[in-house]
């Protein structure tokens, strides 16, 4: 697990979900270049941080629950990929809303890795 790109990848998931918040509020489409565009780099660092967290679990020798923690991991990479299409077939607001409960989970799902790697 690399603590710097997990930590950078909560603020990026939490900004995005502001981002979010203020196009619902503001009721317009999820058509953003810019968001989806971040959204597309907060995946790419999860696929990375899936696989350095895997070759770390198989390589270090620490008391992690190894299931629960692949589970994170693999959980984590295809939100944003199903936030993101489903978003994007929903031409009402509430494709924002999508959006906006995907980086909610992403950021969820990073602090629960965390704890699971850190044994909490």
């Amino acid at each position: 697990m690399i603590a710097p790109l997990a930590t950078s990848l909560l603020v990026a998931a939490l900004v995005c979900a502001l981002w979010a918040l203020v196009l619902l509020m503001l009721s317009r489409p999820v058509g953003k270049r810019y968001l989806l565009g971040a959204l597309a780099l907060i995946e790419l660092g999860l696929v990375g941080q899936a696989v350095a967290g895997i070759v770390e679990l198989a390589t270090a020798h620490r008391h992690v629950s190894g299931v629960t923690f692949v589970g994170y991991l693999v959980a984590s990479v295809i939100i944003v990929p199903a936030a993101i299409g489903w978003s994007l077939t929903e031409k009402s607001r509430w494709g924002v809303g999508v959006l906006l409960f995907g980086c909610l989970v992403v950021a969820v799902v990073i602090v629960r890795m965390n704890q699971v790697w850190s044994g909490v």
